[in-house]
């Protein structure tokens, strides 16, 4: 039997990296907030990593501390993707789209755009809007969940039945006997639901891979239920392997309910390494990137170990006294790694540096690390694959790509190559155009 390998992506957002301080960091040239060129590198040496795909998120607001951190995502994502996507050749492209503000007819035409004009290397990240100030924007406000959750069912099935609306064979284009389609199999798809509707069709004829890839990011009873019947790849946030294992099999579960393989749904758990040759150098690092927001994290690592803690303690380690009194927050799941951390010893400040109030685990030290972190939790079964959040895009994917990915290559637990040109053969997804027959007469 061939050994499972795990499916690598890449988190890009703001043109600088995941840390808040990035923007400074040493070789950055502060302007790639809008510069395509630093982005389109960064995706390069993704793909020479042969990461299957880049995932971006969206925030429609900037950060409460705009004037000392960048907003985490810079540019209007579909547009970004098409650059970058005229300059690689096999990374896939996973962008976020709300189904709360964005009417299927409009995400239909958009994604299966750039699909045909990647070559079939799209996916959609359907996801519900919950932020006020978010809904602001479009002069409106955040409807109750049960609302958010049934438009988003009606939303992604238009979407998908627009993209099957041309048909698979439709498109005849016979030079000589002047036939351009088949007009028969390119029919509107009708469908009225409670909260949005289309007539279509949508005439874009299919890409390599048929249409988009769906993914979902959601939580929850709702979000596992759009998991479960639509997603072929499940963005997850999670920080212990019990947690991720937990999530994993929601999924699947979901998935079966649907009636569905649960193999068809690949979960992705993130990760934010902190690679150096040694220790010490990789908690220098994430200190000097982090160095504004740590003094304002100092109470809320206290909270976590049931402590009051003072900022003038900062460049110390706890006391006996603290330790001995210290119990983990059952109420964050980060809590038991900070506690362990703050046992071995290192200062508040460096304890901060072990990313212990990140929402991602972050292996700290040389690139050996991070590829343990990796096999530990893709062999104990806590996911299908990572996205990779580096601190630093400047320097940080091409390290990760040179150090850690050679590792898990020599391990067997990563591919030499690409699986095919697309992005669901690169995930092993259902091969699928328009609505998933098993589902359609289902309703939502």
């Amino acid at each position: 039997m061939t050994k499972p390998q795990m499916i690598l992506a890449m988190q890009l957002g703001n043109g600088y990296g995941s840390q808040p301080g990035a923007w400074r960091a040493p070789g950055v040239d502060p302007s790639n907030y809008t510069d395509i060129d630093a982005l389109v590198r960064y995706a390069r040496s993704a793909e020479r990593g042969k990461f299957a795909f880049l995932f971006v998120p969206d925030h429609l607001t900037p950060p409460d501390d705009l004037d000392h951190a960048p907003p985490m995502l810079t540019l209007e994502p579909m547009l970004t993707m098409a650059a970058i996507a005229r300059e690689t050749e096999r990374i896939g492209f996973v962008i976020t789209g709300s189904t709360t503000f964005n009417e299927p007819y409009n995400l239909a035409r958009q994604f299966k755009t750039l699909d045909v004009m990647s070559h079939g290397r799209a996916g959609w990240n359907a996801v519900t809007t919950s932020e006020p100030a978010s809904a602001a924007n479009f002069g409106a406000t955040i409807a109750p969940r049960p609302q958010r959750y049934q438009r988003a069912h009606e939303t992604i099935q238009i979407v998908q039945a627009l993209w099957g609306s041309w048909g698979a064979e439709a498109w005849i284009k016979d030079a000589e006997s002047g036939r351009f389609a088949d007009a028969a199999q390119v029919q509107p798809v009708n469908l009225q639901g409670e909260y949005v509707a289309s007539r279509g069709p949508l005439p874009i004829p299919p890409s390599e891979q048929g249409q988009p890839v769906v993914f979902s990011a959601g939580g929850g009873a709702n979000g596992l239920q759009i998991a479960g019947r639509y997603a072929s790849g499940v963005i997850g946030a999670t920080f212990t392997i019990e947690d991720a294992r937990a999530q994993r099999e929601a999924v699947r579960d979901a998935a079966r309910r649907a009636g569905r393989d649960p193999d068809e749904v690949k979960f992705f758990a993130g990760v934010m390494p902190a690679i150096a040759p040694t220790v010490r150098k990789a908690l220098d690092r994430r200190t000097a990137l982090g160095e504004h927001t740590f003094p304002d994290r100092v109470a809320y690592l206290g909270s976590m170990l049931g402590l009051p803690l003072d900022l003038d303690q900062i460049d110390q380690p706890l006391t006996a006294a603290q330790l001995d009194q210290a119990r983990p927050s059952p109420f964050d799941p980060r809590s038991p790694k900070a506690l362990e951390v703050a046992q071995a010893g290192w200062s508040i400040r460096d304890v901060l540096a072990h990313g212990v109030i990140d929402y991602h685990p972050t292996p700290v030290g040389p690139a050996s690390v991070t590829a343990d972190h990796l096999q530990e939790w893709f062999e104990a079964g806590a996911c299908d694959g990572f996205w990779i959040s580096p601190d630093v895009y400047e320097d940080g994917v091409d390290t990760f790509v040179d150090e850690v990915v050679p590792i898990l290559q020599e391990r067997g637990l990563y591919h030499l190559d690409y699986e095919g040109p697309t992005l669901r053969e690169n995930l092993g997804a259902h091969q699928q155009y328009g609505l998933d027959p098993r589902l359609a007469v289902e309703g939502s």
